[in-house]
């Protein structure tokens, strides 16, 4: 399991002024991330859209296997958040091949077609005329840390928010593990275009997840 969390800070705070205008960066000891009770049994996605917002982004996980298609759970990401994302999730492919092999595309002999959600004939305008979108997933649910867990089927995402005093799952998510890998190629794909849109110069400060490293031998 990978965890990408704000480093803990014991120290205590000062108190506040009792007169004037009153300004404090907070920070605060991270033990764990309380399960709300409306997230704790999660949703299942099988794929996601990944949107470029002015300064965030958007992750829209689907649930294709119903019809109408649907919008199963919308995750808004600073991109400081989601190159933690990125290099997380990475680790735990790795994780994950290492100890289950490659997650494989179960397809019928002889089949050529592709999994839902990948054809590229279809655009991000058709693709949302298709979708049924509610209004409890619309505006989102924000996030500023990611923690990450998978079993031999299954990856599970914990979108968490660490405000003050108490870290919280904003949104719980789970994919099929051979959804994964298509996952985070989307992802990474989206954040280096951001990057590229920056330009060298204003791209300086953002967080770049580190390079994969190719296996050896």
């Amino acid at each position: 399991m990978t965890e990408e969390r704000p480093q803990e800070d014991d120290e205590p705070q000062p108190p506040l002024p009792t007169t004037g205008p009153q300004t404090e960066e907070i920070r605060h000891a991270q033990v764990g991330a309380l399960v709300p009770e409306r997230v704790s049994r999660g949703i299942f996605s099988t794929g996601a859209v990944v949107v470029q917002g002015t300064h965030e982004f958007i992750i829209d996980f689907l649930l294709r296997m119903t019809s109408p298609q649907m919008l199963a759970a919308r995750v808004v990401l600073s991109p400081g958040v989601v190159a933690q994302l990125i290099a997380a999730l990475r680790e735990n492919l790795n994780n994950y091949e290492s100890k289950f092999g490659p997650p494989m595309v179960p397809s019928a002999p002889g089949s050529t077609t592709p999994p839902p959600g990948s054809s590229p004939q279809t655009s991000v305008q058709e693709l949302y005329e298709q979708l049924k979108l509610t209004d409890d997933v619309l505006s989102g649910n924000y996030a500023n840390a990611v923690m990450i867990g998978h079993t031999g089927s299954e990856f599970c995402f914990d979108f968490i928010t660490t405000f003050y005093p108490r870290s919280a799952v904003s949104c719980r998510v789970y994919m099929s593990a051979p959804s994964v890998p298509r996952f985070l190629e989307s992802i990474k794909h989206s954040y280096d275009k951001y990057v590229e849109k920056l330009g060298p110069r204003r791209a300086e400060g953002i967080p770049r997840p580190p390079r994969e490293e190719p296996p050896e031998g």
